[in-house]
């Protein structure tokens, strides 16, 4: 069993719903349980680049925090400390600082480091370990993508804010007899618009997981106004990959726009875009992710206690499991195109634009 008095606590990357509850639920869990003393690094790894920055927590600072978006600590995803960004004589000069960091975290009494975050941050957590820090991960994303652990938390939230976008564009979309876009988050996997497409009836979903075309999308439309639909909702994926008709399009705009205005081309119907964006980060998470993260956050202190570093919490067959980060990173949790939720939404008429 280590020796453990006193844990330092950070998130980085993109934040997502559910961050403060992990953080409240670390905080607590290691003041009550264990008796330790626990730090908040502000902003991912920079509050370890500038010590001075980060603070101790204690039970009235994580008071009230469960049903707030964001996080208290800050974030970012450009705190990674063995390629460090700054600007010397004008120029921009990239530096490995993790020796100091490491230092850093010694030099405020941590033993040991919870952090919070996607793939990129729990690839930087995986390097601190391989160099000594004693570390442990909490996965963090909103696109579900990470495939160490069936859920992660804010991915339910998103999910909830993104459907009921899709809904309240159902209404407008009948009564104007238009096809509506609506562009959702998922840079490498279509969760989010698979799942909020269907729950919110879309007619036509595009991810990157499945290749389609402009002209297959178009026949689609063509069929639906034969049986008399004159509306068309489609949730579309930030990731997908362009088309060969569209490939010479720059991608300087928001996805949804260029193929909005693809479709309204080929169709000479009336499109129009909204594009979701970071609204899907933000806001109170949900029951779902209000449990999954305190779980999660329980889980990484009780692993610490058990000197469990280099290892990350997971949820697997719906218990409080842990995987080694190596093995976590870098493999994504993609969609099946010929998985069940896929075949289930082609049964009940939804296209795939292919």
């Amino acid at each position: 069993m280590p020796n453990i008095n006193c844990i330092g606590i950070c998130t980085g990357g993109g934040d997502a719903p559910g961050l403060n509850a992990v953080i409240r639920a670390a905080v607590k869990s290691a003041i009550l349980k264990y008796k330790w003393k626990v730090i908040g690094i502000p902003d991912g790894f920079d509050g370890l680049i500038w010590p001075e920055r980060s603070h101790e927590l204690t039970l009235k600072d994580v008071s009230g925090i469960l049903p707030r978006g964001g996080t208290i600590l800050g974030t970012t995803n450009r705190g990674d400390p063995f390629h460090y960004k700054t600007i010397e004589n004008g120029q921009e000069v990239v530096r490995d600082i993790s020796d100091q960091v490491i230092a850093s975290a010694k030099k405020l009494g941590i033993d040991a480091v919870i952090s919070i975050g996607g793939d990129g941050s729990m690839k930087i957590a995986l390097d601190l370990f391989k160099k000594g820090m004693p570390i442990v991960g909490v996965p963090k994303t909103i696109d579900n993508d990470l495939s160490a652990t069936e859920v992660t938390f804010g991915f339910d939230t998103a999910l909830h804010t993104a459907t009921d976008a899709v809904d309240k564009i159902h209404t407008t979309a009948e009564s104007h007899h238009r096809v509506m876009v609506v562009e959702v988050m998922g840079r490498d996997a279509g969760w989010i618009a698979l799942e909020a497409g269907i729950a919110g009836g879309a007619h036509i979903i595009l991810i990157p997981e499945i290749a389609f075309s402009i002209e297959k999308i178009c026949q689609h439309l063509a069929a639906r106004e034969k049986y008399g639909k004159r509306f068309t909702i489609m949730v579309v994926a930030e990731g997908i990959k362009l088309p060969p008709e569209m490939k010479q399009m720059s991608r300087t705009f928001a996805v949804g726009n260029m193929i909005g205005d693809a479709i309204g081309l080929m169709s000479r119907k009336e499109v129009r875009v909204s594009v979701l964006g970071h609204i899907q980060r933000g806001g109170s998470p949900s029951p779902y992710d209000r449990i999954l993260a305190t779980r999660f956050g329980v889980g990484a202190v009780d692993l610490i206690a058990a000197g469990g570093f280099g290892k990350m919490v997971c949820l697997q067959q719906e218990s409080i499991r842990a995987v080694m980060i190596a093995d976590a990173v870098g493999k994504m949790k993609t969609v099946d195109p010929a998985g069940e939720i896929v075949r289930a939404a082609r049964a009940i008429g939804i296209s795939f634009g292919d």
